[in-house]
Parts: structure tokens; sequence; C-alpha cells
């Protein structure tokens, strides 16, 4: 199976590409795509959403997984982080791909063993289990962590543990 992941963001949307299922993955692609902060936000989210339609189309993925919503504080923040994740969610959906979501808290306790685990403890782990030859970037490991709980949540002994949502 191929999965695309996203770590979605306004100015950093981590994505990865992996193969494989829960016994053994591959990363084929990997990395963010970075807007400029002087590009509006409506202009931000476009871009996100061609960036993920193209890497749909280069690599033609069987499924997504995106992270799912955290609580914020602010209203502001949530707002602004339903916008980041709606776009690479509606470029998925125009391809009529599966979404499936993952809380982050669920990603970092299958990967790292913990709930609480940052965002260098991530991608230390990562790097590990997929073997890559340097540390992703933190964005782009936080997408493949959630791509790689994704496959590990084709696993019946560990679906339960991920809470594995359809989107």
């Amino acid at each position: 199976m191929r999965t695309l992941g996203i770590d979605p963001a306004v100015r950093n949307t981590g994505y990865a590409i992996l193969e494989g299922d829960h016994t053994s993955a591959k990363a084929l692609d990997y990395g963010v795509i970075s807007i400029p902060a002087r590009i509006k936000q409506s202009g931000a989210l476009e871009a996100i959403c061609t960036g993920v339609r193209n890497l749909i189309e280069k690599w033609q993925p069987d499924e997504v997984a995106i992270e799912g919503i955290i609580y914020v504080q602010s209203h502001r923040t949530a707002i602004s982080m339903g916008a980041a994740r709606a776009a690479p969610l509606i470029a998925a959906a125009g391809f009529g791909l599966k979404i499936y979501e993952y809380s982050p808290k669920k990603v970092k306790k299958a990967i790292v063993g913990k709930g609480t685990a940052d965002k260098n403890q991530v991608a230390f782990m990562i790097r590990a289990l997929l073997g890559l030859s340097e540390t992703p970037p933190p964005d782009a490991a936080d997408a493949l962590a959630i791509a790689l709980a994704h496959l590990q949540a084709s696993d019946p002994r560990r679906a339960a543990l991920l809470d594995r949502r359809e989107v």
C-alpha cells in the first residue's frame, strides 16, 4: 500500500510518501511545502492544495493519513489550523482517496512510545525505524510518523491503540 502522510500548517506543511504495510515500510519521498510569510493566507492555502495535488498525481497513493485537530486555546489559531488542514483534505478528496486522521498524541505514542514526545524524539525514531540516512526536518518527520502510524493501524493488534478515523 502507498500512503501519503500530511502534517498540515499554513506556512510549513509536512508530507511523506510511504510504501509498505504494518510489517515493513519504505520512505519514497518526504519534505515540506514551505510558504513564505509575505504570501497571504489565501494564497498559502492554494499553494498547499496545489502541492498536495501534485504529490498525488506523481505518487498515486492508495490512502491519505493526516494529523487530526488538536486542542488550542486561541480561536484564531484554531481557525488557521482548520484552514491549513482543509487544503490537503480538499486536494485528496478531489482524487477520491480515502482519508484517515490520527491525533498527534496517538502518533507519538505509536512511533516513540510516549504521547508527549517532542519533535526531535519523533524525528530520531523515524530515522531509525525507516532506515533513513539523515534526520528529516521536523514537519517532514511528523508527516512520516503519521504515514507510518497509518500503516501500523492496519495491524489488528494496533488498530485500537491508534484510534483510526476516516474523514
